[in-house]
């Protein structure tokens, strides 16, 4: 990335990261009854690994000793891995704009697990950051109706894809905490082989029962997608990012997806949401800034 300094490339490479991840609610959202979770989840793990070896073997292949404790590679694949999985089960009911907002909560919770397994400490900015972008994407969640906030009446599918996300705001500060020098390419082709392995084998049932020729076209659509762009491109967009950013400003791009999404639900027709969600959606856009400034 030429002379730009190792926090810029870092921001660059997570706004990449929001606009892939974006993609894959909308067209996860789609597909989602499609298939069982864990049977896409194996395959698009699969693929990535694939596509992520051959960069690895024509960037110079393996370094010598990149594969010592291996038990690394195997806990993050699980910790990844539930998310996916987790997160398509939620997309069978949850509407996209939703799902990606309760999405924009792994910030707050990165930010804790950043605290007890690195000890980063968040500013005073950062926190009322978090606390902003925290209340925008509630607000989305519960689709601007404050009798629903009231009664905290949360659909199943973002309960349970907000499950899936403390995952993935594990996942982000222990990749620095296990991580022993390898590159953002060789970890991830780690992590990605592990997740497929343990996928797979939770998941065989669903796969053998999967008639895979007879699957619907947005299906294999959906699944190329997720494997390179939100899969393979992510993995490595964010184990890049996190050796230069701290955790909490990682996961902090997470406030811009659901404005992406939006974007994704015109561009496939699927309509806007209500005027008044565009409040919730402002806020998280308002809190990134703040986290931005306080880099």
């Amino acid at each position: 990335m030429g002379r730009l300094t190792p926090a810029l490339q870092g921001h660059l490479a997570m706004l990449l990261f929001s606009a892939l991840v974006a993609g894959s609610f909308s067209l996860g959202s789609m597909a989602a009854n499609e298939i069982a979770p864990g049977a896409l989840n194996a395959i698009r793990f699969g693929i990535a690994a694939v596509v992520i070896w051959v960069f690895v073997m024509a960037s110079g292949g393996v370094p010598k000793g990149s594969w010592t404790a291996p038990w690394r590679y195997c806990v993050l694949g699980a910790i990844f891995g539930m998310y996916f999985v987790l997160m398509f089960e939620g997309l069978k009911t949850a509407p996209p704009v939703s799902a990606a907002a309760v999405f924009t909560l792994t910030p707050v919770l990165t930010a804790g697990f950043g605290w007890l397994l690195l000890r980063q400490i968040l500013t005073p900015r950062m926190a009322l950051a978090l606390l902003i972008g925290g209340l925008g994407a509630l607000w989305v969640i519960f689709r601007a109706d404050f009798g629903a906030a009231l009664a905290f009446e949360i659909g199943r599918g973002e309960m349970v894809y907000f499950v899936g996300c403390v995952c993935h705001a594990a996942y982000t500060p222990l990749v620095r905490k296990l991580n022993r020098g390898e590159s953002a390419r060789v970890f991830s082709l780690g992590v990605l082989i592990a997740g497929c392995v343990i996928i797979t084998i939770f998941s065989w049932s669903d796969i053998r029962a999967t008639d895979w020729l007879g699957l619907p076209r947005i299906v294999w659509i959906t699944i190329i997608y997720v494997s390179i762009f939100a899969s393979a491109s992510t993995f490595v967009l964010t184990q890049f990012a996190a050796m230069r950013l701290p955790s909490a400003k990682v996961m902090a791009y997470t406030y811009l997806v659901p404005s992406w999404v939006i974007l994704w639900e015109a561009g496939l027709g699927n309509g806007l949401p209500l005027p008044w969600v565009a409040i919730g959606i402002s806020l998280t856009v308002v809190a990134l800034l703040m986290l931005l400034r306080d880099a």
